[in-house]
């Protein structure tokens, strides 16, 4: 069995893809790339093909018909042989000196009396044309070198939660909790860190900049105008997550807390992206999503809406929306819109 397995969704990504791959092939041996190309119509598939056929048994070229991120993730777990899971965007790579270090801890811990469920690090905003690099870093909420759990961990700040760019799942825990990320969705990668986490247990922070996310392509995702365009499947994800769960069961408090603040999070993008774009259409649509909340969960319904951030959100009238605005502050930390 490999140790680690890494997933590379690709759609349309010669341009990039090769400086993702070469990050990502000196793990060697302990490590299993699955480029999965999802339909591209450029060489994105010649390129996949030419990796698999230079490094037999590191790369593997696995082709699909287009079904969009969460289709390319689902197939990445069902074909990883690896004990552990972790996603690379095609756009994005990895540090060379923290892949190394990560590589060891894990299989340190992987011959351990202890089953560790999820391994978290930091990420780091690479930002087109921007001299300082933000780095995500969670030394304030989670204990450094060792194994913890939930009860060990203390409160995240606004702004820096667990992103799909700071884990590394246990692949069996994936299947265990039965993850499946909807096709033809964009946003989904909110789905990939939430879904599983009643079901982690152990968990270890490595304090390195491991990821580097790349930010600044024009028809990126998380670019704002892109996201307002798109802001149906934003609903629509989090609306999958508010079904996801009944919160108020979720016996460890401290988890309990995460996962309301993130869904909280994640509605105020939804509720952001909303009144910014305007038109009555999508105001309708805020109104909407509320209902549809309150008519799920009527206590999440009142949660969500005491804290300041719902407050804010739903401030009356224009003067209402113009004060909500502010909450976008702290959405853009979330998203780390272009």
């Amino acid at each position: 069995m490999k140790l680690l397995t890494i997933a590379i969704p690709c759609y349309n990504s010669e341009d990039y893809m090769e400086n993702c791959i070469k990050s990502l092939l000196p793990g060697g041996d302990d490590v299993e790339i699955l480029i999965v190309d999802d339909g591209s119509k450029d060489m994105t598939p010649e390129i996949a093909d030419a990796y698999e056929k230079k490094y037999p048994g590191i790369v593997r070229a696995i082709h699909q018909e287009n079904g969009g991120h969460g289709a390319a993730v689902n197939t990445g777990i069902k074909n990883a042989a690896g004990l552990f899971f972790k996603v690379v965007d095609s756009d994005d790579w990895v540090d060379q000196a923290s892949y190394r270090a990560i590589l060891a801890k894990l299989k340190e811990l992987a011959g351990g009396s202890e089953t560790l469920d999820m391994m978290i690090s930091n990420f780091v905003y690479e930002k087109a044309g921007a001299k300082h690099k933000k780095k995500i870093r969670y030394t304030f909420a989670l204990p450094q070198n060792r194994l913890f759990r939930w009860e060990d961990t203390k409160h995240f700040m606004k702004g820096k939660y667990i992103l799909m760019h700071s884990v590394i799942y246990r692949t069996q825990l994936l299947r265990d909790c039965g993850l499946e990320l909807p096709r033809h969705t964009f946003y989904v990668d909110n789905i990939f860190v939430y879904q599983p986490l009643p079901y982690v247990k152990n968990m270890y922070y490595m304090n390195v900049d491991f990821y580097r996310y790349f930010i600044g392509r024009e028809d990126q995702s998380v670019n704002e105008k892109v996201m307002i365009g798109r802001i149906d499947q934003q609903i629509k994800v989090n609306k999958l997550m508010v079904d996801l769960y009944d919160l108020w069961k979720i016996p460890n408090r401290k988890l309990r807390r995460y996962m309301f603040n993130y869904l909280e999070i994640i509605t105020v993008i939804s509720t952001v992206m909303l009144i910014r774009s305007g038109t009555e259409e999508n105001l309708e649509k805020k109104r909407e999503l509320w209902k549809y909340i309150k008519q799920q969960d009527i206590r999440l319904f009142h949660h969500l809406r005491s804290g300041i951030m719902g407050n804010t959100m739903n401030l009356p009238g224009r003067s209402g929306r113009k004060i909500s605005i502010a909450a976008y502050k702290i959405s853009q930390k979330v998203v780390g819109f272009n």
